[in-house]
């Protein structure tokens, strides 16, 4: 008889039925061959779960957290902004469906372990940092730097629901043409008028520049938000440094929220007819 040791376990590799066992032997047999009451113990305690590389995964990211959460932290403003590993490269990753709450629970835990100073952590926590930072691309798309032109100019382009708006912006007395339009023509509402030149008036910058601005598709109000990100975008081309400001006011990012479509059967997007019982 031959054993080999597979996980921690003892398992008896010797060919034959088990079936075919001497009932009258039976106390000599499991006496002289031990390894038959023994089980294979696979070598992952989450070997049964749902999903056992993630499982592993996270018990070792969360022992590495716990081991190096009281390093002293490093400085923000020279911490190097690492770009993660989004949720589909994350399951190729680990070769597992991951749902996406579970990838945000490592990503959240990972984002807290790159808080502690590089010179202090060791080389355990550093490689699991590298292991959730995202590939290079080997073909890197060309961007065009933004920069003011030779007249002063600079332009953004913001998106709003179907609403597109090619915004330039130049240093002025605070005039402002939508579609070679006045603003108070183009937008007849105060509302969106205000919603437009948002960027602007939270900076206090309405009389410094003028604004002219090419919007098409949508209505009034996507359109006046379609021109708020992209006045937005080229006033931080000219004064960069009021990123944090327009930040606040919530001008730099998109809003990507839309009209719910109309589904077959229903009435509007959730509305259902009613119902009669003859």
């Amino acid at each position: 008889m031959t054993a080999k040791e597979t996980s921690g376990a003892v398992v008896d590799s010797r060919p034959g039925n088990l079936d075919e066992v001497d009932t009258e032997n039976t106390d000599d047999t499991l006496d002289n061959n031990p390894s038959r009451n023994l089980r294979v113990v696979p070598k992952s305690p989450s070997y049964f779960s749902p999903t056992p590389a993630f499982t592993d995964y996270y018990i070792h990211a969360l022992g590495v957290f716990r081991r190096y959460q009281t390093l002293p932290r490093g400085d923000p403003s020279k911490r190097t902004k690492l770009i993660w590993k989004n949720h589909p490269q994350f399951r190729r990753m680990i070769g597992e469906n991951v749902p996406p709450l579970k990838y945000r629970k490592i990503k959240s835990l990972i984002q807290r372990l790159d808080q502690v100073d590089r010179s202090v952590l060791p080389e355990e926590g550093k490689d699991l940092i590298r292991s959730f930072l995202r590939e290079a691309s080997p073909i890197q798309p060309l961007r065009r730097p933004e920069c003011v032109d030779e007249y002063g100019r600079s332009v953004g382009v913001g998106r709003r629901k179907t609403a597109s708006a090619q915004v330039w912006l130049v240093l002025g007395d605070g005039q402002v043409l939508v579609n070679d339009k006045p603003l108070h023509i183009a937008f007849p509402r105060v509302h969106d008028r205000e919603s437009a030149l948002w960027a602007l008036k939270s900076t206090s910058r309405l009389d410094k520049y003028n604004v002219w601005a090419l919007v098409t598709g949508g209505g009034p109000t996507g359109q006046a938000e379609a021109i708020t990100l992209g006045l937005a975008k080229a006033l931080l081309v000219q004064e960069p440094n009021l990123k944090p400001v327009l930040r606040k006011a919530g001008t730099v990012s998109r809003n990507p929220k839309r009209v719910e479509r109309k589904k077959p059967g229903h009435l509007k997007a959730r509305k259902k007819p009613a119902w009669v019982a003859r």
